[in-house]
């Protein structure tokens, strides 16, 4: 015998003692409960452990007689499914989906009790991936048993949709046969988005009507199922059904949608990197971020409000540039990045008309004395950097107001840097970078090393992103072959960038002082510790008022990987937006979990940084790899199968339906993972500066 079925008692599904999840475990008691609210439920029994089911018949003699009767009372071989029922799998925290064991088509006594040992061995051999505190997952374990159902026609279908997060929309996948092709992850199949009113919104892939494996009196009866099960639960459920060969419909599982993504509101800006990230590209600490975005906030607002570009009211209200997960990024929309959500009513609206064209009269007045406005500003800019002396030398409070004074230039900076690019246009087309691969060909040759480099030529500034940490190398190699010709030949919007970056740089070369003087007993206190400060408390710790007591406890922002292109706030996390008609045949299926980057990994060999598991199918085995997973990418498999629910609980980016995904992304290639649309993109190293120039705009050796 399997198992030792004197230690397990038999609890029918019809009864109130089975809808008890402490009793039954959670798969089984939802069963029941909505088998006792006449929903349509297979009958069957639970085993459980005799002493958690005080008075129901236990013992091998009731386990058997409890198997022939649903097996058949003559000749005993109706097939029956062997499923596990676990207090810690099916709840609103984790579902667990396909954790534990389930044995399909189990007909004979020694099959049966082979099962169920199998069944309860798995309670042991599968922990949770978040098991509650203080339990193992062998305590609640029971087994759920019923008949096996030839279904014509199953699937999985969810009361909301828990990708885009609407309770609007009920999603249903559906194949010929039972629903565990989808289940394991092995199956696509095919995809139903309805309406609370069954109204078919798509079906993904596109099915001729005559081909569709659901029918509209099949869908209208999931949508029927799905409401009452609602009801029944207080909530929209994750459930499993089939049809069978006459066409009635059984429900085969019930639990709570776990990782239901969050819709960002219907207003929620349109936010992207944009062209904030050519200046600030890096993930900013909090004391960056005050330092950096701030003054690039409120100049880009002036210049804006100059131009006329937005109302006075929106850039009061709305901050053009913000942080997200510590990287800048801009409203695309009042930056004229993206075109307008309205057009027509734009057209038609006189406001936006009026206000540019008052803005015009501003900027023709402007247009002639904006020349002269920005040298001198480059000329103060550089008078002010030339006075201050070596940072050793300064007191604290001169420090503090170098670090002042730039951010006090940076916004002015900012705001001319953006109306030069709309009034005098490129210029002569040279840029700072490509002075500075030129500066940086020559200083190689003569075998200088960086900090020489940057000390004789600070133009070399402009390859190097802003930090308030330990600065980048230089790049190794250039072949840059133009000649230098001095920072003065630069067009005035290439020089007020290079301004901002030697702004930042000063007070990055201050900052890095007042780390060496603020630490307590006069030791250092560490950049990383330092940039952990907001603004207001580094200016009260230069001052002698202390640091704050919570410092030793924060921790630096992780780098989470690039924002997307576009992407609206739900909750504070970025949920990508992708255009229309940009959706390619390469691109897969979105399954939730977010946006992520990361290397290509195949479950197999050393796990790298931020892994991006790439797969065949939608394998439930590959459970385990999920924590900590920047992405999950599935040339098979649906958004509703057990793999799938399991990473959006884990927030794992995950895009399914990838065409050749393991083929087109090998081990090791850098991939962007939109959840949200299931893209998948090779996401390129950030390139040298020298890729920003192109052979037009290259200066020619001069003679």
């Amino acid at each position: 015998m399997g198992f030792e079925g004197a230690e397990l008692a038999v609890v029918p599904l019809d009864t109130e003692r089975a809808k008890d999840p402490s009793v039954t475990g959670a798969k089984a008691a939802n069963l029941a409960r909505a088998a006792v609210a006449g929903l349509p439920v297979l009958p069957g029994f639970v085993l459980v452990p005799a002493g958690r089911a005080p008075g129901a018949p236990a013992g091998q003699d009731a386990v058997r007689s409890a198997w022939q009767a649903l097996a058949g009372p003559e000749r005993q071989d109706r097939p029956l499914v062997v499923r596990s029922s676990s207090a810690h799998e099916d709840t609103e925290d984790s579902s667990m989906a396909g954790r534990f064991e389930s044995v399909l088509d189990v007909c004979g006594w020694e099959e049966f009790t082979t099962a169920v040992q199998t069944v309860l061995d798995s309670a042991g051999r599968v922990r949770p991936l978040r098991p509650p505190e203080g339990q193992e997952p062998g305590d609640a374990m029971a087994v759920l048993v019923q008949p096996m159902l030839r279904s014509a026609v199953g699937g999985v279908m969810f009361g909301a949709d828990p990708v885009e997060g609407r309770t609007d929309r009920i999603l249903v996948s559906a194949v010929k046969g039972g629903p565990d092709q989808l289940v394991d992850g092995s199956t696509q199949g095919v995809r139903y988005q309805l309406t609370r009113f069954a109204r078919l919104v798509s079906t993904d892939p596109p099915e001729r009507r005559s081909e569709r494996v659901l029918s509209h009196r099949q869908t209208t009866r999931l949508v029927s199922l799905a409401k009452k099960t609602e009801r029944v639960f207080d909530g929209p459920q994750d459930m499993e059904f089939g049809f069978d060969a006459e066409g009635q419909l059984w429900l085969f599982q019930s639990r709570p949608i776990t990782a239901m993504a969050v819709r960002p509101p219907r207003d929620a800006r349109l936010l992207g990197p944009g062209p904030v990230a050519e200046t600030l590209p890096g993930v900013l600490q909090p004391l960056e971020e005050d330092l950096w975005v701030a003054p690039m906030r409120h100049g880009l607002t002036v210049a804006l409000d100059i131009a006329g570009a937005a109302s006075r009211r929106q850039l009061r209200k709305l901050p053009v540039v913000t942080t997200v997960d510590g990287r800048a990024a801009a409203d695309l929309r009042i930056l004229g990045a993206v075109p307008s959500a309205h057009p027509v009513l734009d057209f038609i609206n006189p406001a936006p008309g009026a206000r540019r064209a008052s803005a015009a009269w501003r900027v023709g007045r402007l247009r002639s004395a904006f020349p002269l406005l920005a040298v001198d500003l480059l000329a103060d800019v550089d008078r002010g950097l030339a006075d201050f002396p070596p940072p050793g030398e300064m007191l604290s409070g001169q420090l503090l107001d170098a670090v002042t004074w730039g951010r006090q230039v940076l916004s002015p900076l900012h705001a001319q840097e953006s109306l030069a690019g709309a009034l005098l246009g490129a210029g002569t087309g040279a840029t700072a970078a490509g002075e500075a691969l030129a500066e940086l060909r020559e200083g190689r040759a003569r075998g200088l090393s960086d900090d020489e480099l940057i000390e004789r030529h600070p133009v070399l500034l402009a390859l190097l992103p802003p930090t308030l940490g330990d600065r980048a190398p230089l790049p190794e190699q250039t072949g840059w072959t133009t000649m230098p010709r001095g920072v003065g030949a630069l067009p005035v919007r290439e020089g007020l960038r290079l301004r901002i970056r030697w702004v930042q740089e000063m007070q990055a070369q201050m900052v890095r002082e007042l780390a060496r003087r603020l630490g307590p007993g006069g030791r250092a206190l560490g950049l990383p510790r330092l940039m952990s400060l907001r603004w207001e408390e580094l200016a009260r710790a230069a001052q002698g008022d202390g640091l704050p007591a919570d410092l030793d406890q924060r921790l630096p922002r992780p780098d989470t990987g690039p924002l997307p292109a576009a992407f609206r706030l739900a909750d504070g996390r970025p949920v990508a937006e992708l255009p229309r008609g940009q959706r390619t045949s390469g691109d897969g299926y979105g399954a939730g979990g977010g946006f992520g980057t990361g290397t290509v990994w195949d479950g197999h060999g050393q796990r790298p940084d931020h892994p991006v598991l790439v797969v065949r199918s939608l394998d439930p085995a590959l459970a385990p790899l999920l924590p900590g997973l920047a992405g999950l990418v599935a040339e098979t498999g649906s958004a509703l199968s057990h793999l799938a629910v399991l990473a959006r609980e884990h927030r794992v980016p995950t895009a399914v339906g990838v065409p050749d995904a393991v083929d087109r992304f090998p081990g090791g290639t850098s991939v962007a993972v939109d959840g949200g649309t299931g893209a998948v993109t090779v996401h390129e190293t950030p390139p040298d500066p020298a890729a920003h120039e192109t052979a037009a705009t290259r200066e020619e050796p001069a003679a």
